[in-house]
């Protein structure tokens, strides 16, 4: 009889076991599948951008919500992805989605007296702003990790950066170097030059904040700042390494 008794209790842990093993596997698949079909497919939004409209909508704000264009990687010149990856992750053809030399950097300046800074790289800023939610729960930070993961581990460097480019935020309503370069220089983001690149990348830390049409002291500091990087990295030869 105490024999019986205890079976149950095993077979009961062995259920959970099998629950939970089948819940990850469901969840894995699901959320892989969306991933892998990045290789292939444009995303025509993100999710920080239907946020974004619906914000917008609720507002009842002017159309349209948010201004944002597809550019493919063909036609972005190699100084704007060469900026951006100069402004916000230097390390990234060299990392596997999380710099933790950066974090370590972060948290002793923190440490020392300074402010908490975030040490993001552009893969955990995809995964963030293609799949996720805004704010800082420790369950979307799980899942930030875990999309970064992913997006490392079947996309190319290459096609990361391409998305970044094509979903990032460069001013109010306005998502994307396409829509930027249209909305602030009145041309085509071909024709940008490596200052005007700079000047995009110079306000990727809060774009609702800083300005490209008007760009504040600190713009102009951070942009140049951006152009030195650019050199020190060795010019666009560095995206080779992609």
């Amino acid at each position: 009889m105490a024999r019986h008794r205890r079976r149950k209790p095993r077979r009961a842990r062995r259920r959970l076991l099998s629950f939970f093993l089948s819940g990850f596997v469901v969840f894995a698949a699901g959320s892989a599948i969306p991933v892998l079909m990045l290789r292939v497919v444009d995303p025509p939004t993100s999710s920080v951008i239907v946020q974004h409209q619906f914000s917008a909508w609720r507002r009842d704000a002017d159309r349209p919500f948010v201004y944002h264009e597809w550019v493919p990687w063909a036609q972005i010149p190699k100084t704007v992805a060469l900026a951006v990856v100069a402004a916000e992750d230097q390390r990234f053809p060299e990392h596997a989605g999380f710099d933790f030399q950066q974090m370590r950097r972060a948290w002793d300046d923190y440490q020392a007296g300074g402010r908490l800074r975030g040490a993001s790289t552009l893969t955990q800023q995809v995964a963030k702003n293609l799949f996720l939610w805004q704010g800082r729960s420790l369950a979307r930070k799980g899942l930030e990790a875990w999309f970064a993961l992913l997006i490392e581990g079947l996309l190319p460097k290459q096609r990361i950066l391409e998305i970044y480019l094509n979903i990032a935020q460069f001013g109010p309503d306005t998502y994307g170097v396409g829509a930027a370069s249209w909305r602030f220089f009145s041309r085509p983001v071909a024709t940008l030059d490596t200052s005007e690149a700079a000047l995009l990348a110079a306000v990727l830390p809060n774009p609702e904040r800083y300005s490209v049409m008007k760009p504040s002291p600190y713009v102009l500091h951070r942009a140049a700042w951006i152009r030195r990087q650019m050199e020190q990295l060795g010019g666009v030869r560095y995206l080779d390494r992609l």
